[in-house]
């Protein structure tokens, strides 16, 4: 008599990661923390390097998030700058379209209730944690630009800001803006984030265009200081009737 067949016993299941979970881990630690490198996000969320580069470019492919290199202030090192990634319009709608129906909602009773005054305390409220990381940069880089700072204080909160150099001054871009939607029904939002920027560098800044209006990038003049005389769309160039020393030691002398 054969002995009969013996079933081996079942091998457990192992657990599959959820990659869709997972996928919006990471893009919900770029919402909470800003443009961030792959080796951040791993680091954040207990995954491999590897493992965070796929999710990345699957989130890429999907239009959710982009790319840049990382700004990199005083000496860069050897090799490529890392590349940050960070939400685009198409991601920051996944996550804030039900809250910007809320925010409307409670912007809209409040002014109802408690007026126009309420809503522009609360906007001023709401800049005062820009204001802190701002205040935080400039004491632990005492030497750098202002408007640089502003723009690393910015880009931390969201914003995605960069700085590009315009007549007789700097443009402050910010090229996503998490509150548009809320700021398109209460532009207090934006006067409050205008008047701060004014603030903060000592300057009466201009703003040429927000995202909240239908532009592209919320763009912000900051004029640099003029000096007495001097024509701000050309700065004074060399006499020409004065000779240049021909040596560093001729350029010593009085």
């Amino acid at each position: 008599m054969k002995n009969p067949r013996v079933t081996p016993p079942a091998t457990p299941a192992v657990p599959v990661l959820d990659e869709a979970t997972t996928r919006d881990r990471v893009a919900h630690s770029i919402l909470e923390h800003g443009p961030s490198t792959a080796a951040e996000l791993a680091q954040r969320l207990g995954l491999t390097t590897a493992a965070v580069r796929r999710h990345l470019t699957a989130l890429v492919e999907r239009g959710e998030i982009s790319s840049r290199e990382q700004r990199v202030y005083g000496q860069r090192g050897r090799g490529r700058p890392s590349k940050v990634f960070y939400l685009t319009d198409q991601g920051h709608g996944e996550f804030y379209q039900a809250y910007d129906d809320l925010a409307i909602a409670a912007m809209t009773q409040l002014a109802n209730t408690a007026g126009s005054t309420a809503v522009h305390s609360l906007a001023e409220q709401r800049v005062e944690t820009l204001e802190a990381a701002y205040r935080e940069l400039a004491e632990q880089y005492p030497d750098r630009p202002a408007v640089e700072l502003l723009a690393e204080a910015l880009s931390a909160d969201g914003y995605a800001a960069s700085i590009r150099p315009a007549m007789a001054g700097d443009q402050l871009c910010q090229h996503h803006c998490p509150v548009a939607a809320v700021a398109a029904e209460f532009p207090q939002l934006c006067e409050a984030e205008t008047q701060l920027f004014s603030r903060l560098l000592d300057s009466h800044v201009q703003r040429l265009a927000t995202i909240a209006h239908g532009d592209g990038v919320c763009t912000t003049h900051v004029p640099r200081m003029i000096v007495a005389g001097e024509n701000p769309l050309h700065p004074p160039a060399a006499d020409p009737k004065t000779p240049l020393p021909s040596s560093p030691t001729e350029r010593s002398q009085p």
